[in-house]
């Protein structure tokens, strides 16, 4: 930090942007991607969008369930497949995109249970209702909202899911305080995200290019998931852990990017 201000290094020029500015980075990074003016946020495993999504856990099944257009490759994992869903519940899903993880929770929540999105980019947005509205999803909802500032009332959801968002944002622990709130006591999360084996290079850190590639923001692993705790969480847990690669990645970030999929629970106790 400079002055309250991050330091980018971008294409070998050094400029100072506070954190608005990089958010506002990240939003138009995510905003391209939702116009189709690009394929995909994060260095791939595979040519398509769709070789992305199966290389992180989700099954040819899982992508015939929803609608082509929500399918982004975006995402480090499927949280869906570990968060034991069931019908009835009502699920957040942060940082939702276009919906993916959103329609798959609504086929296992069943009409009686309700799905909402929560994105900061007004273009995700859109595109997830225009496909909710377009494909009968009625018990789903998306909104437009900051993970440290969530437009949802307190103790009203069951579960929380989110797909290689966390590491975006540049208040982990308010983010996870929100979602704590957020949830019902013995409410829990299953959160897919990227985090870090050591210390990243500083020019990594200091990269704009890579905050929006979902790499500069991810913490090291143990203090991710002490942040976590600290929000207020217990049973804090690994569930699935995989080295993080992709062609092209940096040479001083092979090995050190892990892609993690954490469960945790709202004590039954827990006050706000």
């Amino acid at each position: 930090m400079i002055g309250g201000r991050l330091q980018i290094i971008k294409e070998c020029e050094v400029e100072t942007v506070d954190k608005q500015e990089l958010k506002d980075i990240i939003k138009d990074r995510y905003g391209r991607i939702a116009r189709g003016e690009v394929a995909f946020c994060c260095p791939t495993c595979g040519p398509t969008t769709t070789d992305q999504c199966l290389a992180v856990g989700y099954s040819a099944e899982d992508l015939r369930l929803v609608p082509e257009s929500a399918i982004l490759g975006v995402g480090c994992g499927n949280p869906t497949a570990l968060a034991d869903l069931k019908a009835g519940e009502t699920v957040l899903d942060l940082g939702a995109g276009a919906g993916i993880d959103v329609f798959l929770a609504a086929h296992k929540v069943g009409e009686q249970g309700r799905v909402i999105g929560v994105d900061m980019t007004a273009d995700m947005v859109s595109r997830g209702r225009q496909l909710a509205e377009q494909h009968g999803y009625r018990h789903v909802a998306f909104h437009l909202g900051d993970a440290e500032h969530l437009p949802v009332e307190a103790a009203t959801v069951d579960v929380v899911i989110s797909n290689c968002v966390i590491n975006l944002t540049l208040d982990k622990l308010a983010s996870f305080k929100e979602v704590h709130r957020v949830l019902r006591p013995g409410g829990r999360i299953l959160i897919a995200d990227l985090v870090t084996a050591g210390e990243l290079p500083p020019e990594v850190r200091a990269s704009a290019a890579a905050w929006a590639d979902c790499l500069a923001g991810a913490m090291e692993k143990e203090a991710y998931l002490e942040t976590i705790r600290l929000a207020g969480f217990s049973e804090v847990a690994v569930v699935s852990e995989s080295s993080y690669e992709a062609p092209g990645m940096a040479e001083g970030l092979r090995g050190k990017i892990l892609s993690v999929k954490v469960r945790g629970i709202k004590g039954p106790e827990a006050e706000e």
